[in-house]
């Protein structure tokens, strides 16, 4: 049996970091062009697609990677104050217990991303971090890190918050759980039909092994 590999994402997947993206998203608003997020929109927002958030921003999609250049060094030195994920931690050990093999693919920089996972003693859990700086490229780097690491996409399982993740991950032909812990509502996710949408980081092993 091939042996399975379960990628993550990180910001609101792993780490707990929406709110302070989101703080740190109104306080670049002005300089980038956008409108900031009150309290009620973020309600709203967390139920629209990824797409439907970029079009009622403002933001020009040609800002976007120097925005998201701007928000993971800001968060460099911050990163030391998030949390895990309540749960995640537990759930990312017993995975590896089980034999899963483990990766990250995200946004966030992969010095922000170490440097989390080291504070919190998950470093040696993952096999490999690759950051890429795109909002709806993710396919591409999903394909690329699959090639690379020569590994087969019907062994890989994606795990995300948001709707660009399960788009992402059936372009690549992935299996997705989407879990609701993160940025997106539930509503919101479900729309996109992943394979599967978890509440809480303990059902992760439970759905993986049942699709083993």
């Amino acid at each position: 049996m091939t042996q399975k590999v379960i990628i993550f994402d990180f910001d609101g997947t792993i780490a707990d970091t929406v709110d302070a993206l989101v703080t740190l998203a109104n306080r670049l608003a002005l300089e980038f062009g956008y409108v900031q997020i009150t309290p009620n929109e973020l309600a709203l927002l967390r139920n629209l697609t990824s797409r439907e958030i970029i079009k009622y921003s403002g933001i020009s999609l040609f800002k976007i990677p120097f925005l998201l250049k701007k928000v993971k060094s800001e968060l460099k030195d911050k990163i030391k104050d998030f949390q895990p994920i309540p749960g995640i931690k537990e759930a990312l050990i017993e995975l590896k217990n089980q034999d899963f093999r483990l990766g990250i693919i995200t946004s966030n920089s992969q010095e922000n991303v170490t440097e989390f996972l080291n504070c919190h003693e998950l470093g040696y859990l993952f096999e490999f971090i690759h950051s890429g700086v795109t909002i709806f490229g993710k396919t591409t780097i999903i394909n690329n890190v699959l090639r690379q690491r020569q590994i087969k996409p019907q062994s890989v399982i994606y795990v995300g918050d948001e709707t660009r993740d399960i788009e992402a991950s059936k372009k690549a032909n992935i299996k997705v759980i989407a879990v609701t812990w993160g940025f997106n509502s539930a509503e919101v996710l479900l729309q996109q039909k992943p394979d599967f949408l978890i509440d809480h980081p303990s059902k992760l092993l439970e759905v993986i092994k049942n699709n083993s």
